[in-house]
């Protein structure tokens, strides 16, 4: 008797414990989900009144960075990298701008981001002297970092998509800079959901970069970037 009922406490004891380590483990759930669903707010609020879709509301700036993406994903045409270069250039069609920062991964001989940028946006009838190459882009925070360190850039617009505008300009905002955004073209459907969910993570770690004042993983001298406008 005496043994039975020591067997049925100690079923009740473990099935107790296990209950507590199941609530412990959803509330740890819980927390992790809304610290990372209030970071993705927090980010993207940064951005409030400086986002434009319409060509005709941005307001003229110096010169835009385009942050740089693949050409291609699996072998075909990587729209995000499509509209963006179209967006740049309706910026400097209708005068908006005076120069442009092409910003992208360089980081090996057979993967350039930023010179098949350039080379686009040429073709787009843009003169190749007012398009400035930041060959280590490798991250949106060097990128931000380097447009103002290297390349002299503070008051300026960020062309991307309108998620990753919005990222852009926290870094931008808690590093100091003057920035708007000019949203190019989004993704929907699947692809689009699938760029959704790892922005929600780019954003947290683009809150412990600033925490932790990362620095980009190359800087280097200062470089000249040239205007149409001399005035600038």
């Amino acid at each position: 008797m005496d043994q039975d009922i020591q067997k049925t406490q100690g079923t009740v004891k473990r099935r107790s414990s296990k209950r507590r380590i199941f609530i412990f483990a959803a509330f740890a759930v819980v927390v992790f989900l809304t610290l990372v669903w209030g970071l993705d707010v927090y980010v993207g609020s940064a951005s409030n009144g400086r986002l434009y879709s319409a060509i005709d509301e941005v307001p003229p700036r110096p010169a835009a960075l385009v942050l740089g993406c693949g050409k291609y994903t699996q072998g075909r045409p990587n729209l995000y990298y499509r509209y963006r270069i179209e967006a740049a250039a309706k910026l400097w069609s209708v005068g908006i701008i005076n120069a442009i920062l092409v910003s992208g991964d360089n980081s090996h001989k057979d993967y350039d981001e930023p010179s098949e940028m350039k080379a686009d946006l040429v073709k787009k009838g843009i003169p190749g002297e007012y398009i400035t190459i930041d060959y280590a882009g490798f991250r949106t925070l060097d990128s931000v970092i380097r447009a103002k360190q290297v390349f002299g850039l503070d008051d300026y617009i960020i062309v991307s998509q309108p998620f990753h505008c919005q990222r852009a300009i926290y870094l931008a905002n808690a590093k100091g800079q003057s920035t708007i955004g000019y949203c190019a073209t989004d993704i929907g459907g699947r692809a689009g959901l699938k760029i959704r969910l790892r922005e929600t993570l780019a954003r947290v770690k683009a809150v412990m970069d600033i925490v932790i004042s990362q620095s980009p993983k190359f800087l280097g001298p200062k470089e000249q970037v040239y205007y149409r406008d001399s005035e600038n």
